[in-house]
């Protein structure tokens, strides 16, 4: 009697190849959606970081965020950093066009930096111009560390030459002063044709009065510079220079 044969492992019956073939496709099945889930997933989240960020969107949702206090913040900084610079910008005009030491007198401070010695300057233009000058003449007062280092009378025109020399062998020129209602002749230094140093004593004088004339020497003949110096702050320039007016 013959047997018949057992089915092969490979084939199987026909409903067990049946139920294996339906797994695999809802297996098949199920992969394709968990990758399209998956990949749908993953480019979302790429869209997202790649969506560019407003800070001013971010500013009008979240007004209190970091974004938006440095952007409140900004206008206040820029006030101040504003106002220091006009600050400083007021105090080098304040020292190169001076500020009034009383009446006509202008009055420029400064500082060494290297040694923090006080320097003073205090100048007075007059009241008319020289011929063929192009700015009034001036008295400048030079004072260092409370003390008078030099008085100049620049007349901003051409002068004559020295008329006579000192007894250092300087050369000076003759000048006829009048201090209110007196008049007297002096020497003073003449510097390079550019200006004159006074004495100490007419420079005194002249802190206390009322009307100051120079006459002097020029190609074109005598001329006179008219000067007003009351009106000074006698105490700064005591403090300044070491100064007091005095009487003719």
């Amino acid at each position: 009697m013959v047997r018949p044969a057992a089915p092969s492992p490979a084939t199987g019956s026909p409903s067990r190849n049946f139920h294996m073939i339906a797994g695999l496709s809802k297996v098949s099945f199920g992969d394709a959606e968990f990758a399209s889930r998956t990949a749908e997933i993953g480019g979302s989240e790429q869209a997202e970081t790649r969506l560019p960020v407003d800070p001013q969107e971010n500013i009008l949702k979240n007004p209190f965020s970091s974004a938006g206090a440095t952007h409140t913040k900004f206008p206040l900084k820029a006030l101040i950093a504003s106002f220091a610079l006009l600050s400083a910008a007021a105090v080098l005009f304040a020292q190169e066009s001076g500020i009034s030491a009383g009446g006509k007198w202008k009055g420029f401070d400064s500082q060494d930096e290297m040694t923090l010695v006080k320097k003073a300057r205090f100048e007075l233009e007059a009241d008319n111009s020289l011929p063929g000058s192009e700015s009034n003449p001036k008295i400048i007062l030079f004072c260092t560390a409370g003390k008078l280092d030099l008085a100049d009378f620049r007349p901003n025109a051409r002068i004559a030459g020295p008329t006579r020399p000192s007894f250092w062998g300087r050369p000076q020129m003759g000048v006829l002063v009048r201090v209110d209602n007196s008049h007297s002749n002096h020497a003073w230094n003449w510097v390079n044709g550019h200006f004159l140093s006074m004495d100490k004593g007419t420079t005194r004088e002249m802190l206390g009065a009322q009307v100051f004339k120079v006459e002097i020497q020029t190609p074109q003949g005598s001329e006179i510079a008219s000067f007003s110096p009351a009106g000074i702050n006698l105490g700064r320039v005591k403090n300044a220079c070491g100064l007091t007016p005095k009487k003719p």
